[in-house]
């Protein structure tokens, strides 16, 4: 696949980028020299840009296109919603029926006891909706010095100021002075990266302990919550060690403080269940969710709330927290179907019955490269890790940027594979049929060759 622009079209939509757009997570200065890909048309788990080269979307889009590209169906939920009722709020005693049907349909498939829906636009604001719910349950407890909330170094919650500070991520903090005041951080359970001579058990046991430690470094009375990923997504696919989430709900159950699941990444079958918490038989007292929820169709995310913290809640008066947005109707119609899709095409069960143990044995063909130093994954989630020596783990140097160089080959030859420092990761759409996995690790080969040749020079 060539770079070269032959669309007078594409030229045209890279100077309105230039002259106006300022994009997400992007260096503009380099943005504007070489000037953005432009997707125009989508299908199945397949994209097309503007110069007409067809990519395999390995990222789902940003992990959220669950059901895949093109389908009708949730099209024409949307078309008939705005017909009927575009817009209307849900504050001031009001709700329309798209919202409770989703907030109904969303409590059947969460886990047991979590039966109410906070709606937002997106994963950030429902992350910065926990932190505001979390503070107010302790407040009517009456317990009000219970605010800090501890996260995950390298974890990610979002890109909104609580959201940025709930997350763990150096190089967000360093812009907008964050973390806010009460939010701490302890070490997360990435064995291959941070676990030293540990074994992976031993590491999940010290990584899990970091939790109680630091609940008694700050004070139990003092702690409101712990918020972490079942997997750490945008933090490069970290899948912890088998010993951690075990020794984690020991943990939390020897303390009073609420453990918040943030299954933005995870939720709506990733991992092959409903939740990532499901695949791990973690008890969340909330849990954030986004994405999969309409398959990134429109946006919308929210806070699924437990029975427990709601009898607190629902005491105290007044929540005042909401957004514009909160439960928009077309946004709820186009859950609504989405979860339907899940739901009667079976395609949770096909992702762990079929698909995913498919995917997960073609990655690990990948393992032989002698650019990987490790394949891991979940369900439809993958990372590998690229070093220069796979015996000792040891990284290529910062200055030969292996993950950049590995995905700038993936970018000129039809596959979107993301690069977090030096691990490559994917989370194609769950309807990636075994045919377009063989596709995908073809290419992720091809791509891997590519870089290794040039690592080498």
């Amino acid at each position: 696949m060539s770079n070269t622009v032959n669309n007078p079209k594409t030229r045209e939509w890279q100077e309105l980028s230039r002259a106006h757009h300022l994009a997400p997570f992007t260096d503009y200065k380099q943005l504007h020299e070489n000037g953005p890909r432009i997707i125009t048309k989508a299908e199945g788990v397949h994209l097309w840009d503007s110069e007409g080269n067809k990519i395999l979307d390995g990222m789902a889009g940003l992990w959220c296109v669950a059901i895949g590209y093109g389908r009708e169906e949730l099209v024409e939920a949307a078309s008939k919603q705005m017909r009927e009722l575009p817009f209307y709020n849900t504050f001031f005693m009001t709700a329309h029926p798209p919202v409770l049907e989703l907030a109904k349909a969303i409590s059947d498939v969460a886990p047991e006891g979590m039966n109410h829906v906070f709606f937002t636009g997106s994963g950030s604001e429902g992350n910065d909706t926990m932190l505001r719910m979390v503070r107010h349950y302790w407040d009517l407890k009456g317990k009000p010095s219970k605010k800090v909330i501890i996260g995950r170094i390298n974890g990610y919650h979002g890109s909104t100021v609580a959201g940025t500070s709930l997350g763990g991520m150096a190089g967000m903090h360093k812009q907008g002075d964050l973390p806010i005041p009460g939010i701490v951080h302890i070490p997360q359970p990435y064995w291959f990266g941070e676990g030293g001579d540990m074994t992976p058990d031993e590491f999940g046991i010290w990584a899990a302990d970091q939790l109680e430690k630091k609940i008694l470094e700050v004070g139990e009375d003092k702690v409101a919550a712990f918020i972490a990923e079942p997997i750490q997504g945008a933090g490069g696919v970290i899948i912890p060690p088998d010993t951690y989430w075990p020794r984690i709900r020991e943990i939390l159950a020897k303390y009073d403080i609420l453990f918040v699941a943030d299954e933005v990444i995870c939720g709506f079958g990733r991992t092959g269940e409903w939740f990532g918490s499901d695949y791990y038989g973690n008890k969340p007292d909330l849990m954030t969710i986004a994405k999969g929820l309409t398959s990134g169709y429109v946006p919308m995310g929210g806070l699924i709330v437990s029975d427990k913290v709601f009898q607190v809640i629902n005491e105290g008066g007044d929540f005042n927290h909401g957004f514009t947005y909160s439960g928009h109707p077309v946004a709820a119609a186009v859950g609504m179907e989405n979860l339907r899709i899940l739901k009667e095409e079976k395609i949770i069960e096909r992702v762990k019955n079929e698909t995913a143990p498919y995917l997960q044995a073609r990655l690990r063909e990948l393992a032989d490269h002698p650019l990987v130093g490790e394949v891991r994954g979940v369900g439809m989630l993958g990372a590998i890790e690229l070093v220069k020596n796979k015996a000792t783990r040891e990284r290529y140097p910062s200055d030969k940027a292996a993950g950049m160089t590995c995905r700038g080959y993936c970018f000129s030859n039809g596959l979107i594979m993301r690069a977090v420092g030096d691990t490559m990761i994917i989370a194609p759409p769950l309807v990636i049929t075994k045919q377009e996995i063989d596709e995908l690790v073809e290419k992720a080969r091809m791509c891997l060759d590519l870089a290794y040749r040039d690592l080498q020079g």
